[in-house]
Formats: C-alpha cells, sequence, structure tokens
C-alpha cells in the first residue's frame, strides 16, 4: 500500500485503534522476566499509532470541515446503535498528542517500574486504546464508554503503582469524583436515544431539542465534563491524584485525561444544546474565574513540587473554559490549542520532577536550591518550560492564551480582565518556584551527588520541547488544520 492510498483507506482509524491491543496480547504471553523485551514491545505498539497520525494528517484536507477517514461498523442493528468512526481537525491532534505522550510515558519509567512491569505496561495501552476510541468515535453511547472505561486503567496505574501511602486514596478520590459525575450524563443520554432513536452524533446534530430539555440535558453533561476539566469545587481529585500517582501517571493525567472535558465541552454540549450552552455562559464565565484565581493562590503556597504543578493546571484549564465559551471562532481556536500546548508543557514540567525525584527521592521544595551549579541541562530545560507555563513569547502557550483573551474580549471585557490575573499569578508562583530549585546555595547534606540529566532523559524532552517550539512560532501550522472544523462548529451553534 503506498502513501497516497494510505490517506484515503477507509478503515485506518480502526485498524490503528486496534494496536495497543495487539501489543497487549503480546506482552500477555511474555515471561514477566524478560523485563527488557517487555518494555521494547510496549514502547513500539505504543509509538507505531503515533506515526500513522502523523501519515494521516500529513493526507488531512484542511479544507474540509466535516469528519474525515470514517468508517460504520454495524453493533446492535435491532436497536439502531453502530459504531462510527471518523475525525476532524478538533480531534486530530488531540489522537496525536495521546500517542505521542504514551511512548514517553513508557520512556519515562524505564528504570523506576520493576514490581509488576507487565501489568503496568498493559496498562498504558488500554489507556492508549481507551483515548484513541474517546475522540475518533462519532456515537454518543459509545463516547461515553470509551469516557468512563479510561477511568480502570487510571484508577490502578494510581493505587498499585503510587509513590506514597496515601495513593489508595487518591485513586479513590479519582474514580469518584469523576464516575459520580458522569452516571447522570448516562441517564441523558438514555433519555437522548429515547427521543431520537440513535445516538449517532451526526443524526443528532440535526435533531433540535426544546430549551427546558437543553437546559436539562446540558447540565448533566456538564457535571460529566466539569469534574474531568476539572472545575472548581470538583478538582479537589487532582491534587491528590498528581502527588500520589507515578511520574508518567501525572504526565498522561496533566497532557491528555484533563483535556477528555474541555473536548467533550467542544464536541457536544455546544453544538448539541447550543441554546443552553448561551444561557449557562454567564455561570461557567463565574466558576472559571473562580477557579483561576483560587487555584493560583493555592499554587502559591503549596511545598510540594508536584502539588504546585497540579494547581497550575487546574488554572490553566479553566482559562481554557473562558475560550471555549466566548462562542466565537478565535477563542475556541486558541482554546483548542492552549489544551495542546499545556499537554506538552504540564506533561514536561512533571518529568522534570520525576527526574529529581528519581534521583533524591523528595518533592518537598525546602530540600532542593542550587541546582543550577550542578545540574545546568536539567535547569535550562526548567526554565525553557516555566516561561511556556506562564505564556512567553514564542512558546505554544503565548498563542493560546492570546487567542483566548482575544476571543473572550470580544464578549466581555471585565472577563478578559480578571482572567488576566491569572497569567500574573502564574508568572508569581512558576517564577518562584524556579527561583527556589535553581539557585542558592546547593543544599549538600539532602543532596550528595547531583546527575544532570541523561539520553533517554533528553529524548523524552526533545519532541516536548519542539512541538512547544513549534506551535509557538509557526502557530498556522496547527490552525489551518482546526480553521474549518471550528467554523462548521459554530456554524452548527447558531444555525
Amino acid at each position: 500500500m503506498n502513501l497516497t492510498s494510505l490517506f484515503y483507506f477507509q478503515d485506518i482509524l480502526f485498524y490503528t485503534s486496534f494496536i495497543p491491543l495487539i501489543g497487549i496480547l503480546l506482552l500477555v504471553y511474555v515471561n514477566p522476566e524478560q523485563q527488557k523485551l517487555l518494555k521494547v514491545i510496549a514502547l513500539n505498539f505504543s509509538a507505531f499509532p503515533f506515526f500513522i497520525f502523523l501519515l494521516i494528517w500529513g493526507g488531512f484536507k484542511k479544507s474540509v470541515g466535516t469528519f474525515q477517514f470514517v468508517t460504520k461498523i454495524l453493533w446492535i442493528p435491532v436497536i439502531n446503535l453502530n459504531v462510527t468512526l471518523g475525525i476532524d481537525g478538533i480531534s486530530l491532534f488531540f489522537i496525536l498528542l495521546t500517542t505521542l505522550l504514551i511512548p514517553l510515558c513508557i520512556l519515562i519509567s524505564w528504570n523506576s517500574i520493576y514490581s509488576n512491569l507487565k501489568g503496568y505496561l498493559i496498562a498504558f495501552l488500554i489507556i492508549e486504546f481507551f483515548l484513541i476510541g474517546v475522540f475518533c468515535v462519532l456515537d454518543v453511547l459509545m463516547f461515553y464508554i470509551f469516557f468512563e472505561s479510561i477511568l480502570i486503567p487510571m484508577f490502578l496505574v494510581i493505587g498499585i503503582w503510587g509513590s506514597r501511602e496515601r495513593k489508595i486514596l487518591a485513586s479513590y478520590y479519582f474514580f469518584l469524583y469523576t464516575l459520580l459525575g458522569s452516571v447522570v450524563m448516562l441517564l441523558s443520554i438514555l433519555y437522548i436515544y429515547n427521543q431520537v432513536g440513535t445516538t449517532d452524533y451526526e443524526v443528532l446534530l440535526t435533531f433540535v431539542f426544546s430549551d427546558l430539555e437543553q437546559k436539562l440535558l446540558w447540565f448533566t453533561f456538564f457535571l460529566a465534563f466539569a469534574a474531568k476539566v476539572p472545575m472548581v469545587p470538583v478538582h479537589l481529585w487532582l491534587p491528590e491524584a498528581h502527588v500520589e500517582a507515578p511520574t508518567a501517571g501525572s504526565v498522561i493525567l496533566a497532557g491528555v485525561l484533563l483535556k477528555l472535558g474541555t473536548y467533550g465541552f467542544i464536541r457536544f454540549s455546544l453544538p448539541l444544546f447550543p441554546q443552553a450552552s448561551f444561557y449557562f455562559a454567564p455561570f461557567v464565565y463565574t466558576i472559571s474565574l473562580m477557579g483561576i484565581v483560587y487555584t493560583s493562590l493555592t499554587a502559591i503556597r503549596q511545598t510540594d513540587f508536584k502539588r504546585i504543578i497540579a494547581y497550575t493546571s487546574v488554572a490553566h484549564m479553566n482559562v481554557v473554559m473562558l475560550g471555549i465559551f466566548s462562542f466565537n471562532n478565535v477563542g475556541i481556536e486558541g482554546a483548542l490549542l492552549q489544551s495542546l500546548s499545556h499537554g506538552f508543557v504540564a506533561s514536561a514540567l512533571f518529568v522534570i520532577i520525576g527526574v529529581v525525584y528519581e534521583r533524591y527521592k523528595t518533592r518537598l521544595v525546602k530540600y532542593y536550591g542550587g541546582l543550577v551549579h550542578t545540574m545546568p541541562l536539567y535547569i535550562s530545560i526548567f526554565l525553557f518550560f516555566t516561561m511556556a507555563n506562564i505564556g512567553f513569547p514564542g512558546t505554544s502557550g503565548f498563542i493560546g492564551e492570546f487567542l483566548i483573551f482575544a476571543g473572550s474580549f470580544k464578549v466581555n471585557s471585565s472577563i478578559t480582565f480578571f482572567g488576566a490575573t491569572g497569567m500574573i499569578l502564574g508568572g508569581c508562583y512558576a517564577l518562584w518556584l524556579f527561583n527556589r530549585i535553581a539557585y542558592g546555595n546547593l543544599k549538600s547534606q539532602y543532596i550528595k551527588q547531583a546527575l544532570d540529566i541523561n539520553k533517554r532523559e533528553l529524548f523524552i524532552f526533545l519532541p516536548l520541547i519542539c512541538y512547544t517550539l513549534i506551535f509557538g512560532l509557526i502557530p498556522d501550522a496547527y490552525l489551518s488544520s482546526i480553521h474549518m472544523s471550528v467554523n462548521n462548529l459554530i456554524e452548527n451553534m447558531y444555525f
């Protein structure tokens, strides 16, 4: 099969999504004692989908706003339930982000996970399978199934391979907060099926719900997606989960799982319930602004390296919500770019934490200081992602936040003003954290020897650095691919 035919191979999404499952089957039959072979198999089968989706991006028609590479699979034809797969500009980059981060997670764990390694690698391949499904599936019921199924492997990753004594509690926090919010969404999906006769997404786009139905359905979907973003006050699970999870678990949590909430709002809440989205917009603005200010101030007073970055993730994702509910092309495109940027930057920051935790077995900031003298390359990378985290020009974070605030300014200048305070507070906690880690006297009583990053760790950082710079310096590489899809979304909302 040549490259051109691959672009238009109708079932390419279906077959690519099953590659991680093939890797799982191979892992099952490998002796657990052959740890290197286990890691090599998992790395290859997790990375292969990334290269296929890069080729799909190359064949993606930027001038088309509708779904491409669509595949329909009969599931339960008696009751008109089918599995439909397809991607547009919005979902394509979330899939690329997923398939990039999963192999990096395996590289992160290369020398840190020894207990039940086979189960650990299988859990991450299952996560990759479900995440590809979430972003490809064009059926509300199937979306819910994939959306909820991710909870199981992540629950195990936090609860079994977590790093501290509160890992079981943290895994239950994660599971219960996100599950309870989604149960009511399932009831709404059943109601939609009863009203429309199908849960096919493209059919639902043509169906008009009454104002009352839209408000009730929108709110049930909001409960599910808000817990994933997360928004205040259902954000409490995130700092606990991040602190207790292994480094790779934190990377996939911040890098992709938080995006399930914002993706859900963009894909389902806005186009299916447009009137309710307009109606509840002031409510979303209020909660988002509270979340930005509250979590930013909370991050400043934290003493745990990981907990600081966890709270900053909440603040950044609430900024994304302002862009989504600006209801214009500029704000929504900014929200999508900021979501992608946060996937790169937050993941890198958690890897930065993991690098020193592997060496010194502590995440308390007070034990660090003066690392610029002994780990110059590490500190240089830390500085780069600190700047990206606060939206420094030239990085993807700046473009994303600028578009979000440009979009929200069209709606309400006061919202933009209070939302922008997050950038000021972000500079406070990010630069203060960097200052405490990098400068001052080296605390030799805690750090006996300082080893700079090795080749494996550098290889993990390089793609994250490259994509943060590419989307910051050449944002049209991303925006040109999503522009027509966002236009199509706006048209579905207003017409």
